[in-house]
């Protein structure tokens, strides 16, 4: 796992199954530079990046991230021949740790309500369904044509860490 560069944009395309994301994955990253969010690619040494997971820190939307306490977690992949050996998890718990360490308390997702298998994936991994997510949002696509989708969503949610609690003796 690592910070993803601008070298690593093209990769995030996946030979061309995710070419259409090609501006947005631009705007993520210039975001990134700002020091709004972050875009982490696992990587294997002999084949590339193989995962992905960006982290938006601060938002308009602060019931997703608050730039404080609360961050959001989106465009999370891992190609499909390395999905069920554990990296999915393994990428979610770094992520994880490296925001507690930035000192967030919560962070939360949103996950299509048709993929069972991620939301199994993140109820394991100890989030809870908070709301509903419309799921309405649109993008430019590698053309510069404004695309619009609608993934109904269920918003999930984990609380990070606990502040200390003082002991009375």
């Amino acid at each position: 796992m690592r910070i993803a560069t601008d070298a690593d944009l093209p990769a995030l395309e996946w030979n061309g199954e995710y070419s259409h994301f090609r501006q947005l994955y631009r705007e993520i990253y210039h975001s990134a530079r700002k020091g709004e969010a972050l875009l982490w690619v696992a990587e294997l040494s002999t084949v590339g990046v193989i995962g992905q997971l960006f982290v938006q820190l601060t938002s308009t939307r602060k019931e997703l991230a608050d730039g404080v306490n609360r961050a959001y977690i989106y465009g999370f992949r891992i190609q499909s021949i390395y999905r069920r050996k554990g990296i999915g998890n393994f990428m979610l718990h770094f992520v994880e740790d490296d925001l507690e360490k930035r000192g967030f308390q919560y962070v939360c997702l949103n996950v299509n309500q048709e993929n069972i298998e991620a939301r199994r994936l993140y109820e394991r991994c100890g989030y809870s369904i908070v709301s509903v997510e419309a799921g309405y949002w649109s993008y430019l696509d590698e053309n510069s044509v404004r695309q619009y989708v609608h993934e109904p969503a269920w918003r999930m949610e984990k609380e990070l860490s606990h502040p200390p609690r003082l002991i009375m003796r």
